[in-house]
C-alpha cells in the first residue's frame, strides 16, 4: 500500500511544459524564454505559490531544458538545510565547471526558509551568478524573502487548480487507467485536494482499486471526518485545552494528514476573510509547511504549537 500511495503521483507527474496542467500564464513566459538564445536567460527563477501546484516540477523542467545533466543538478530543502553554510557550499561548488553539458543547476525548496545569514549570502550569489549556473528558487512564502532577493530573479507567481481543471485532470487519469468513478466521489476529492494536484493525486490513490460502491463509502467517511476536522479547527481557534485537544486528534488519526493540513487552512481562511481573528492567522502560520517529510507528527505538532502560542 505505501507504494501505491505515491504511484499516481510519480506516473502522471508533467515530464515537459506541453504536459503542465494549469497556470498557463507561467507556462507560455517559460516557453518564450526558451525561444531566446541562451545568453539571454534569466539566471535566476522564483517560483511562488501554494503548497503542490508544481513548482519544484517546473524547476526540473526547466533544468532539463537548460541541458542540465543529472550529475549538475542539485536540489537543496532550505526547510533542512537553512543556514549559510549551506550558501557558502553552494557558492564553492558553482566555481567548478560542469560535470557534463552546458550547464549546473540549483533548485532551493522553500528557500523563505534561509536564515537571515543565508539570506544575505544567496544575495551575493544572485550579484554575481557564473555564467554555466542557473538557481532555481521554490517558496510558499515570498513575503519572507529578502526584497533585494526577489528583485534580482524572474519570478513566476503560480496558482492552485481551479475546481474545472481538477475534475478533468482527474477524469483524464481515471480514463487512462481505464477505471470507473463516480462524478461525487471525483467531486469530494477535489474539494478535499484545495487546488493541489499532488494532494488530489493521492488521495486518488487511496480509492482507485475499490469497487464504486466502496469509493462512496470512502466519501461518506471522509465526509464525517470533515466535521471532525471543523471541531478540530474550532477548539484551536478558541486555545482550548490540551488535553481537549487531543481527544479530537486521537479521533482522526487515520486520516490523511495532508488532507487535515488543508481543511484547516481552507476552514481559517474563510474565518479571517470574515473579520479580524489573530488565532486564524496563527493556526494557518503554523499549518503552512507540508507534512509529507514527517506526516502524522506534524499536525500534532502544528496543534502543540498553536496551544502554547
Amino acid at each position: 500500500e505505501g507504494g501505491l500511495l505515491v504511484s499516481l503521483y510519480l506516473k502522471y507527474r508533467p515530464q515537459g511544459l506541453s504536459d503542465f496542467v494549469g497556470n498557463r500564464n507561467t507556462i507560455e513566459i517559460l516557453e518564450s524564454i526558451l525561444q531566446k538564445p541562451h545568453n539571454e536567460f534569466p539566471h535566476a527563477f522564483l517560483f511562488a505559490g501554494p503548497s503542490g501546484c508544481g513548482k519544484t516540477t517546473l524547476a526540473r523542467i526547466m533544468a532539463k531544458k537548460l541541458g542540465c545533466s543529472d550529475n549538475d543538478y542539485k536540489e537543496v530543502d532550505s526547510a533542512d538545510f537553512r543556514g549559510i553554510d549551506t550558501i557558502r557550499e553552494m557558492r564553492r561548488q558553482m566555481s567548478l565547471r560542469p560535470l557534463s553539458g552546458p550547464c549546473r543547476v540549483w533548485l532551493l525548496d522553500e528557500c523563505h526558509k534561509l536564515s537571515g545569514d543565508a539570506q544575505a549570502a544567496l544575495l551575493k550569489v544572485l550579484e554575481d551568478t557564473p555564467r554555466h549556473v542557473y538557481l532555481m528558487l521554490a517558496t510558499t512564502d515570498p513575503q519572507k524573502l529578502l526584497k533585494t532577493i526577489t528583485n534580482r530573479c524572474t519570478q513566476f507567481d503560480m496558482e492552485s487548480l481551479s475546481k474545472r481543471r481538477m475534475m478533468k485532470l482527474l477524469k483524464t487519469i481515471m480514463k487512462k487507467e481505464k477505471k470507473q468513478i463516480l462524478d461525487e466521489v471525483l467531486e469530494q476529492i477535489t474539494k478535499d485536494s484545495f487546488g493541489s494536484p499532488r494532494a488530489a493525486l493521492v488521495i486518488l490513490d487511496q480509492i482507485i482499486n475499490l469497487p464504486i460502491e466502496k469509493m462512496m463509502h470512502a466519501v461518506k467517511k471522509a465526509e464525517i471526518k470533515e466535521s471532525q476536522i471543523i471541531d478540530l479547527c474550532r477548539a484551536l481557534l478558541k486555545r482550548e485545552k490540551w488535553p481537549e485537544i487531543t481527544k479530537i486528534l486521537k479521533g482522526l488519526r487515520d486520516q490523511d494528514p495532508e488532507q487535515i493540513r488543508r481543511a484547516v487552512l481552507g476552514y481559517c481562511s474563510t474565518v479571517l476573510l470574515e473579520g479580524d481573528n489573530p488565532n486564524a492567522f496563527l493556526i494557518m502560520d503554523c499549518f503552512q509547511a507540508p507534512t509529507y517529510d514527517i506526516g502524522w507528527a506534524k499536525i500534532i505538532m502544528s496543534c502543540y504549537e498553536i496551544i502554547q502560542g
